[in-house]
């Protein structure tokens, strides 16, 4: 089989991998926002999961599904992939707000991949689900749309995105990739195609169900973990123990997990787990850990902002109409992604006590966090002093800052992540 492959969402999963791909193969990305694929016809994307020289070498001007060159060609043109014959959907599955999952740009995703998908064709799933999605709700999708019938016309794969935000040492081909096919023909097949451009290699899961439920644990696990590590902030924070000291000395044993606290953000650690507990309800289990993990985690945000007010309280600041600077709004360092980012939490929780809030993050899209928040940000750093300044994310940047010339008289220093050498309070 030549594989002709058409990649469905160019965001932060799909680009690296449509560019990886196109090492290989004949290539089209397709993405209904046309402002994104504008940009990236032009070599740049803002997203920087893929560096401009990496994307302009990759990018054809013409559409090798036509004609079999390798190469990556970008489009919001439904007619540009009708020639694929593996189309793999990397859309985003976010949550609503009373955080149960949200499948709507999947079964839409499935619903573009119906109206092209022919007889013999493979559609791959990456995106994160919970066990029996791929099967039970998007297949039935493209079915009815297709007018094919699954296993028989056409066939489906699942190989979960392993994609780290601002990650430059694990790119895409150096992280092993899970895989996994409707029979296990299919399987063999979908593992093939992943193993020729990952140089981590893959593991071939025996069904679909397997590979899905095994990406849905992996954060799941991580998020779990580190509400362990806030729960312990927050009593080490009661006993007067430096918690990054005691962590670092429990460290030292072979066994010891390395977790730090913090705020648990992104579309990946703070969203997974209610896939799985949605799912575990709808079969009558109600999961007590992983929803009390997750409990502790949203909570964070809140008891960021009250330790802020304890140590502006202890060095006699008005709380009220306190000029705060938040360095930081992404939802984690290096990184210009805000999805789900937790610092509005503590943003929202400080603008509660009265207090008026400057954010200066210099990798985030200002617009883009005003249309998702409502809130201002600025990439320039403030030509003011504050009462206080928190540090939210450890950007490279804000290790250089000299905050002292941002600090009033008697202003506090809070810092979240635990990097600054001296501050008023930390987690």
């Amino acid at each position: 089989m030549n594989h002709k492959i058409a990649i469905i969402g160019l965001g932060y999963v799909g680009l690296p991998l449509a560019r990886l791909f196109a090492t290989k193969y004949p290539v089209v990305g397709f993405d209904i926002n046309r402002k994104r694929v504008d940009e990236l016809k032009k070599g740049h994307d803002d997203t920087l999961e893929v560096s401009d020289e990496l994307l302009q070498s990759a990018l054809i001007s013409n559409n090798p599904l036509e004609n079999g060159d390798k190469g990556l060609y970008c489009s919001y043109d439904l007619e540009d992939i009708k020639s694929a014959n593996v189309f793999v959907i990397t859309v985003p599955t976010p949550v609503d707000k009373n955080n149960r999952p949200d499948l709507t740009p999947l079964i839409k995703a499935s619903e573009t991949v119906g109206k092209v998908i022919k007889r013999g064709d493979i559609v791959i799933y990456e995106s994160t689900v919970y066990p029996g999605a791929t099967e039970e709700d998007c297949i039935p999708v493209v079915e009815r749309v297709s007018g094919l019938e699954f296993n028989k016309d056409f066939f489906a794969g699942y190989s979960p995105e392993r994609i780290n935000p601002g990650d430059k040492e694990h790119t895409v081909e150096k992280i092993l990739k899970v895989t996994a096919g409707s029979n296990p023909e299919i399987g063999e097949i979908v593992n093939s195609i992943y193993k020729s451009v990952i140089t981590a290699g893959t593991h071939l899961a025996p069904t679909i169900k397997v590979a899905e439920a095994a990406k849905v644990i992996e954060n799941s696990q991580r998020d779990i973990n580190i509400a362990f590590v806030n729960e312990l902030a927050k009593i080490f924070n009661l006993l007067d123990i430096d918690t990054h000291s005691v962590l670092e000395a429990a460290g030292t044993k072979w066994n010891f997990l390395p977790f730090k606290p913090g705020l648990v953000g992104g579309h990946c650690i703070g969203v997974d787990p209610y896939y799985l507990a949605q799912k575990a309800q709808e079969k009558g289990y109600h999961p007590e850990i992983i929803l009390a993990g997750r409990r502790l985690n949203d909570s964070m945000g809140e008891y960021v902002a009250n330790q802020v007010v304890k140590c502006m309280i202890k060095k006699n600041i008005a709380v009220n109409n306190a000029e705060i600077l938040m360095l930081g709004v992404t939802f984690k360092e290096n990184c210009p992604d805000v999805r789900n980012t937790k610092i509005v939490d503590v943003v929202a929780a400080l603008a509660d006590y009265g207090m008026k809030i400057t954010i200066y993050d210099p990798w985030a899209n200002t617009k883009e966090v005003h249309h998702e928040y409502g809130l201002d940000c600025t990439n320039e750093l403030p030509q003011t002093q504050f009462d206080g300044i928190v540090l939210g994310v450890a950007h490279k940047e804000f290790l250089q800052l000299n905050l002292e010339i941002l600090k009033k008289d008697n202003a506090i220093v809070y810092d979240v992540k635990g990097i600054l050498n001296v501050t008023d309070g930390k987690l």
